[in-house]
Parts: structure tokens; sequence; C-alpha cells
């Protein structure tokens, strides 16, 4: 029997020419966001001589977090895989055997404890999320693992993930006590160490480097996507120079850290999460502070050496260019450089920041003793700041420094900028406001207060331009009688809707739909959602019924782990179809590149596999600001620093966005900074630190790449539930920003008594509920027959999502 639907995917199990395609660029991505963070000489490796590889990440290699943000690729390359293809002879097969026997005994335990413990909650998701599994320590290192080796690599890994925060604990964030073991033997048996970090945060590692002397090379790979076992051969043997850079600092000690002791579940409070840093985050925080970090923000060391030179400045009506000149001073390798400029403010009395990052820009391949002249735009914003009480962006009087460097802790003052007036560059709305006073960290408690000028630097002046807010076009009021339209404030309603991997009908396994109900009556296509942000998340494989034509569904477990929870069952007379994705490296990764051309080019990767697989919209990017390395989805996002995430964010949305028929959906609008009670917990937080840390990189996304999307977050933001925040969806995102495309809410958000209220999403702007639920429907009506939800509103949001719909399916 014919059947008039089309299925996503395809009948062909063999490796596509995409997928080899995209196969390469995600090892290429992968070995450009490895950061070197120390190097005594011992790398590269020398192909010919023998190397012991030992730790759980070494067979196992972690490719990205679990939950939402994972991908159900093909196969992946391990770190030991990587090394074997690349030639290299390794001296520990016996343990690495030994290992993969622990590591089976510890999956099955791991799968019968998740499947007991979804017997106790509605929600499947919540069992997964709540177990994440750990992988398992191998067998103490003996004297003969090494026999015969010049060196040793040992990969130390960790599993995060939606759900669920990071815990300071052995194990996790700090080195389990078989971790410490095994690397002080190796130390006392005296053969250089190269340590690599195969997690998507930070792990503690102070005191260990303190004692053990022989470890001689650290890399951060984060996570690496399915080719991360190339790349880092890729990398250790000498093929590709490293070249990445931290998006995030690392401290000596966890405490550290801007009031760490009250991050999530620590201080013992999940209802609310008080935000008492302010703007003093990451290195803004450590370089103000005085607080001496293990490695800096922007940090990353090569194979070579460069030296910059200040080579200019001019000043623009709205921006500042700066040109800085390159050489690889090595005499060796070849490499590329991230040149970084920070601009210091004057320190007029109240809390400001040491220095933050104004630009950026990279060098191309550069052979020894070549020179590039990189001009880095610095644009007039990021010499502003937030001032309450004038409501808006002002860039104050005085003198302002110009930094360059290769990192947060290595710059140079090069020149300065000096403004005459105070200029109120932008007006703005109250927005959140908050019902108490925060006592914040402000200018009384930081270490330094001002950055010194020394005589004789170039002064230049600037007098900063007032901005207009941007127009955009109102949306079209969606027309009809207002009742038909409701569906279109909703996902569409299929049975089994969970929060992961269920909810998508046409493309199985996509994350979920808008409504289908006005397909026929009103031609409004419904818009296939896929989750990201390191590729596509879908289905490997689905079965279709010949006779019927009709998609086998599976459960919340089966669609986890590529169905390693829960098998599905294979059907008589049934089609397969593949639908192959590609894991990319993790968002943090990516970050570490600090290369927008590439960020632009995965974009269009992205969008090549959405318009293969018929997806409309993909969940990501992800660009939450890591406040603490603890989140447990912070591998997902981008960086520290809200300028460097909103540019690559920006890229990225560039890149998906080319073609017209694909869309970016940003988030998690905003300051989903926690996973533990991340639906319920309540942000405290200014109105500055908000809008100058947490809200500055959706605005740079949406400012200058039009993201076709925007998804709200589960959290409170001072009292009100993001999703029912009429000050971010509206007054903030549309009449601020300009915005004009659809904000979607977080999955299963409107859970009774658990979460936003349907009608008031639609009454804030949030256009779609997602997945949707019956309960939704029956609330949004509700409010409408009784007067609290007006007609305009339902008729502005219905036709936002009509107009995309329009935009992106023609």
């Amino acid at each position: 029997m014919t059947h008039a639907r089309t299925y996503s995917g395809t009948l062909i199990q063999e490796p596509s020419l995409r997928e080899q395609e995209h196969s390469r660029l995600a090892r290429r991505a992968a070995a450009e966001g490895i950061v070197l963070l120390k190097n005594t000489g011992t790398l590269p490796l020398d192909l010919s001589a023998p190397v012991a590889l030992f730790g759980a990440g070494a067979s196992r290699t972690v490719k990205g977090g679990i939950g939402s943000g994972d991908v159900n690729n093909r196969s992946n390359v391990s770190i030991y895989q990587g090394l074997k293809d690349a030639g290299l002879r390794l001296t520990s097969e016996g343990w690495i055997e030994d290992y993969e026997a622990r590591y089976h005994a510890a999956r099955a335990a791991w799968k019968q404890k998740v499947l007991e413990a979804a017997k106790q909650v509605d929600n499947p998701f919540d069992a997964y999320s709540a177990n994440p599994f750990v992988l398992p320590q191998g067998r103490p290192i003996v004297p003969q693992d090494v026999q015969g080796a010049a060196a040793v690599v040992y990969v130390l890994s960790r599993i995060a993930g939606e759900g669920k925060d990071r815990r300071l604990e052995k194990g996790d964030y700090y080195l389990s006590d078989s971790e410490w073991n095994d690397l002080r033997t190796l130390d006392r048996l005296g053969l250089p160490i190269v340590l690599l970090l195969n997690a998507g945060g930070p792990v503690e590692l102070t005191d260990l480097l303190d004692v053990a002397v022989h470890i001689e090379a650290v890399l951060q790979l984060s996570q690496l996507g399915q080719e991360g076992g190339h790349a880092v051969a890729d990398v250790l043997l000498g093929k590709t120079t490293p070249e990445g850079k931290l998006t995030a600092t690392w401290a000596r000690r966890y405490t550290d850290y801007p009031c760490a002791e009250r991050f999530s579940y620590l201080d013992g409070d999940l209802e609310k999460a008080v935000y008492q840093e302010g703007i003093y985050v990451g290195y803004r925080y450590f370089d103000s502070f005085g607080v001496q970090p293990l490695f800096p923000f922007g940090y990353g060391l090569s194979y070579t050496d460069f030296s910059l030179r200040f080579a200019g400045l001019r000043v623009g009506s709205d921006a500042i260019e700066v040109d800085v000149e390159t050489e690889n001073a090595g005499i060796c390798f070849s490499g590329r450089e991230v040149v970084q400029v920070y601009i210091s403010c004057p320190q007029n009395g109240g809390a400001k920041e040491l220095r933050r990052l104004a630009g950026f820009a990279k060098t191309r391949l550069l052979a020894p003793e070549e020179c590039q002249t990189l001009t880095i735009r610095i644009p007039q914003k990021q010499l502003a700041a937030f001032a309450p009480q004038k409501q808006g962006w002002v860039v104050e009087q005085g003198l302002y420094g110009v930094w360059v460097g290769n990192s947060s802790a290595s710059v140079t003052l090069c020149a300065q900028i000096r403004v005459d007036a105070e200029t109120l560059i932008e007006r703005t709305h109250p927005i959140c406001p908050l019902d108490h006073s925060l006592d914040e960290l402000g200018a009384a408690n930081a270490a330094q207060k001002e950055a010194s000028h020394p005589a004789g630097l170039p002064v230049y002046g600037f007098c900063p331009q007032p901005q207009s807010l941007p127009e955009r076009p109102a949306a079209p009021l969606a027309e009809g009688p207002v009742e038909e339209l409701i569906p279109l404030l909703y996902g569409n309603i299929t049975k089994g809707t969970s929060t992961l991997g269920s909810a998508g009908v046409r493309v199985p396994g996509s994350a979920g739909e808008s409504t289908e109900e006005l397909e026929a009556s009103h031609g409004v296509p419904s818009l296939i959602m896929a989750d990201g942000p390191a590729g596509l998340r879908l289905r490997q494989s689905y079965q279709v019924d010949r006779a019927s034509g009709r998609v086998y569904g599976v459960g919340v477990l089966g669609s986890l782990e590529n169905g390693y929870l829960e098998t599905p069952p294979q059907h008589d007379n049934a089609d397969t179809y593949y639908q192959f994705c590609t894991a990319f490296p993790v968002g943090t990764a990516l970050a570490q590149t600090w290369d927008t051309a590439l960020m632009e080019e995965f974009g269009r990767a992205i969008a090549r596999e959405m318009e293969e697989f018929g997806v409309d919209l993909w969940l990501a990017p992800g660009m939450n600001i890591q406040r603490n390395p603890l989140c447990g989805r912070n591998f997902e996002y981008y960086a520290e620093d809200p300028f460097l995430s909103g540019t690559l964010a920006a890229a990225v949305t560039c890149g998906v966005q080319q073609s017209g028929r694909c869309g970016v959906t940003i988030k998690h609008f905003a300051c989903n900074n926690q996973e533990d009670n991340r639906m319920g917990v309540d942000v405290q937080i200014s109105q500055r630190a908000l809008r100058e840390i947490y809200l500055r990189g959706f605005e740079i996304a949406v400012k200058t790449a039009a993201p076709a999307a925007i998804m709200s977050s589960y959290n409170r933001i001072n009292g009100v539930y993001a999703s029912n925040s009429r000050d971010l969806c509206t007054v903030l995102a549309r009449q601020e920003w300009g915005f004009d495309g659809v904000i979607m809410s977080d999955w299963n958000t409107t859970v009774p008594d658990d979460g936003s209220t349907p009608w008031k999403c639609a009454a804030a702007g949030n256009d779609i509920i997602m997945p949707g639920n019956p309960d939704d429907d029956a609330d949004i009506r509700s409010a409408y027959a009784g007067g609290s939800l007006s007609e305009e509103d339902i008729r502005t949001c219905a036709g936002r999502v009509m107009a995309l719909a329009k935009k992106l399916r023609g």
C-alpha cells in the first residue's frame, strides 16, 4: 500500500557523503577547541616512542553531556582508538582491556538502577537525570603497565547534564581517591605525564599540580564530540598546533569563586538564588579583587610563541578599531593566536570591574616569523555601564584604558581613550524589579580599584553617540475566530509527551512541534523542533509499518542513550529509517576556539542536517553565563563573559539561518544558571547585573543576527517566571531589542502547581507553550472567557507563530 506521507531519514544504513564531510568538520573543530594549559616540552609526542594510556576516559571518552544536549550519532572515537589509528604503540593494553570489563559491568548495574527508579516517578526522565552514570575507576596501575613507555597519557573524565548540578565531591569537582592514587603512582615512576581533562567544566587540580612534579603537560579537552579521539591524537602528535583558549576562569580553590558557598544546593535553599556578586562574575571578580586563578580567562598555550604589537587605533562615530600586529615568533611550528582587547573604565566610586573583554580576533595559520595585522572592532556599548538611576546605558566621562594581550591576565596597556562628557547612549525601561534591597559586592570590596595609566601613552578622543531603539514592523494580528487561533499558543499535543525526546511525531525523536490543527483550515504548517546544541538530537532509527504507514514510537527511556535503557522492539513487515546526525563538540569546546568563522561554518552544517531531516527550529545555541563551575549544564554554554557568548552565538545563528529555511532558538532566557530545582528557583538579582551580565549576550545575538526564536527559561526572576514575564518577553526583547521572532517556553514549564501559568505566557508575549498539553488549552480558554487574557494578546502571539511558519516553510 502506498502512503502519501513522507518520512525523515533514509532507508540506507551506510554512512552518507554528508556524514563523512561533517565528521571531518567535527574533527577539525574539536582539535581547534583543545586548550593547552601547561607544557614543559613533552608535547608534541614522538610517534615512534611508545606511550602508556590510562584513565576512565581513555577507552570511554565522554563525547558530550547527557539530557537534551546529547546527540544520538552513529559512533564515537575514543582517545584510545584515536591514538591507535594514528599508529602510536601503547604499553597499557592489559589495563585498557580490564577497564572495558569494569565499564560494561558498571553500565549494566546503572541501567537496573535507573529502571527501578523510573517505576517510582511519573516522568522516567526524572529518574534518568537524578541518577547520572558515573564512569568506574580502573584497577590500580602497576609498573608493568608502563614498561617500555616514553611517556604517560592520563584521561580524567566527568559526566554531567540536564536536571542536576555537579557535586562538590570527590569524583566530580574534586579528584577521586583512585585518580589521586593513580597519578601519584605514575609521578613516582618518573615518566613525563600528559594529563587530559575530558570534562564539561573545571576539576580542581591545584594540590595535584603542586606535588606531582612529572605532570609536564595539561590539556583541557572539554567534551569533543564523535571525533574527539582523532582530534586529541592530532594535537598530541603535533599534526595540529593547539590554539584553544579558556572561556571561563579556573580557580585554584572552589572557594575562590564569588559567593561560591551559596550556589545551588550548597546553602540548603533551592527556592532562591541570590546573585550577591552582582557584576563580578568570572574574571571580572578575579581581576578586580586580586584573586589569583589557576588558569585565567582567555588563556591557552601553543607549540609556538607569538608576539603582539599595538599598531594603531581609529575612532569612529559609534565604535573604535584597534590594529594589532601579530607575529609567530617561533622557529618550528605554524599556529594561530587569539588577540584579545580589554577595556578598563574610569572608577568613579560605583562598582566597576577592573577590565572587561571588548573585542577579539583570531589570526590565520601563521608560519614561523610570519605576521598578520588584525583589526578588532570595539562597539561603543562595550565602554558603557548600565545606570539604574538614569534607566539607561551610560558612557562615563574620563579615561579608558585599551589593553591588548592573549588572556585576561596577560595584557598590556597600549592606549587611552578620553571621553569628555558623560553620555546616555541608550534609554531603557524598568524591568524585573526587586521588591527588596540586595547587598551586592561593590567598589568598596574590590582589592584593585583602578588600573594605573602611565604617562606617554597615546590618547584618543571619543564622543559617544546616543542610539535610538531599533525598529521592527509589528507582527501581524492573526485573523479568524479567536477561539480557532488558541491552539497556536501551545505545541502539538501528543500522547506520551515528556520533557525529552517523545514529543515529536513527524520527525521521530525531535523535541516537539507547533500545532498542526490549523494546517488544513488556515494553511499554517507545524514547525518541527530538535534539540541541540552539539548537533541535532533525533532518534538514530525508527520503524514504519508497511501496511498502515504508522511510525512505531518509543517511550522516554527508549529515546535516551541510543536505546540502551529500553531497547525498542523490532517489528515484522516494517521499514527501518535511519537518522544519523553528527555529534559535534559541546558548546564550551566550540567556544574555546574563539573562531567566529568556524562557528558560522558549524551553523551551516547544522542547517544542512536540519534540511535533510525536515527540522525547522534548532533548540540552540545555549548561551547562559557560566556563573559557577558546578552548573550541571555548563558544557552546553559558551562562556562566563557575555560579549564572547553573544558574539559566538550570533555567528552560529548567521550560519544556521543563512538559507532562510532554518531557524535557531537561543536559550534559556534568562538566568538559567543552575539545574537543581531549575523549574522553581527564584533568581534574585539587581537590574544592573541582569542587564550587564545575563542579558547582554542575548542582546548581542538578537541585534546582530536576528534569531528566529528565543526559548524562555524555567526559573523565576525576582519572583516572576521567565515565561510569564512581560518585562522580558515584550518590553525587553521586542520593544528595546527589536526582536520580531517567536518566543517559546522550555518544555513542560506549565506543569500544574509546579510552574508558570499558561494564560500568563500569552499575556507576557511568550507565544508558544511547549510541548503542549490539554491543561494549557483549558487554562487559556478560561482566562480569555473571564477577561484576564485579551483578544489582542491571542491574535498577536498567533500572528507571530503564523509569520514564522510562513517564513520558514513558505
